[in-house]
């Protein structure tokens, strides 16, 4: 076996406001990310204390990530912008607000040591009776999901975040949530390129760095294996299909929909093998160190086969390549001026005065 860095493959997530020790080796071993959650973020100067301690462990470029989608999904606490949920901006359709808006999030994240954001999200709306999607979708037109999609894509990227298509190959018909159970897309194989994959298809044409693949049965694409573990979806479909030579990420392993029916070390070797590149484990450290033992063992067996695995790792090394610095540097004072800045509130009103002019 040669020295491939397992850590590399996975984006890690943990409990509390500091950085774990348990963390520290692997980081140092060239973990592929961090993911926080609204449990590791209580304030701007702890945020930044934690981001610098995060990158200051890193031997290069580090995933920081998070969902700050808007609307219900938004991490930060104040003085960050709270952005309106997606479907604010839908009833808009204005690609210039959508794309000033992830401009204006991107910033902020950046400056507090933010690298990556978990969005924006490219499901179609189509089903009223879905619990998950609602108003974090743009629209129920896949063309308006596409317009604005990529547009907040382009805010995010000129700013210097990586932006996240999610959720592959389409959320939004589901009347279930993949947090607690698997959901079923019933849909037939011509709607799912007529529709879902419209939004994705764009996408991947205007650059976006990262699609994350939901947990999902999706009969008419893949009878056999979740989406998330398909390689008929990852492969087939996403890469040669649709083109995307960018990093596949998994959605976190631990939920429901993939935790409840694998092993947590059997789910991620099989997402590897689907096809994915980055591998979502965002709680438990036992089940952490699990998986990365599990990968670990199914490269010396032969698998999962270097060749592959390299592709990934290098998909990765592209990536982190984008954030244009070695190792990212968090200014605590710089974030202050930034941060929660009157001009980005003031896109904010300019967005909701807007709305209540068009209802």
């Amino acid at each position: 076996m040669t020295g491939l860095s397992i850590p590399t493959l996975f984006c890690l997530g943990f409990e509390g406001i500091t950085l774990p020790d348990h963390l520290r080796p692997l980081l140092d071993a060239g973990l592929g990310g961090v993911i926080l959650f609204r449990r590791n973020l209580r304030d701007l100067e702890q945020i930044c204390r934690l981001t610098a301690g995060l990158h200051a462990a890193a031997p290069g470029p580090l995933l920081v990530g998070v969902d700050q989608e808007g609307g219900r999904v938004t991490r930060l606490p104040e003085p960050f912008l709270a952005p309106p949920p997606a479907a604010i901006l839908g009833g808009l359709d204005d690609a210039i607000l959508t794309r000033d808006l992830a401009r204006a999030v991107g910033r902020e994240l950046r400056a507090a040591g933010f690298t990556w954001n978990l969005a924006p999200v490219l499901d179609v709306h189509t089903n009223p009776a879905n619990p998950i999607i609602g108003d974090r979708a743009f629209s129920h037109d896949p063309e308006r999901v596409a317009r604005l999609g990529v547009a907040a894509i382009q805010g995010f990227t000129e700013v210097g975040v990586l932006a996240t298509a999610k959720h592959f190959p389409g959320h939004g018909e589901t009347t279930s949530d993949s947090h607690l159970t698997l959901p079923e897309s019933p849909q037939p194989n011509a709607r799912w390129r007529a529709v879902e994959f419209v939004p994705f298809r764009r996408a991947i044409q205007a650059g976006v760095p990262v699609v994350m693949v939901a947990h999902l049965s999706c009969p008419a694409l893949d009878r056999e294996a979740p989406s998330s573990l398909s390689r008929t979806v990852i492969t087939e479909i996403l890469r040669t299909e649709l083109g995307f030579d960018g990093v596949v990420a998994s959605d976190d392993l631990e939920m429901a929909a993939i935790a409840a029916r694998f092993d947590i070390g059997e789910a991620a070797v099989r997402f590897l093998e689907a096809g994915g590149d980055l591998v979502l484990i965002c709680h438990d450290a036992t089940r952490q160190r699990a998986a990365m033992g599990a990968v670990e063992a199914a490269l010396r067996t032969g698998r999962l086969s270097e060749a592959q695995l390299a592709a990934s790792l290098d998909r990765i090394a592209r990536l982190r390549q984008r954030l244009g610095v070695n190792r990212m540097s968090v200014d605590g004072d710089a974030a202050r001026t930034i941060v929660g800045a009157p001009e980005h509130r003031q896109l904010v009103q300019t967005i909701l005065a807007a709305t209540e002019r068009v209802r």
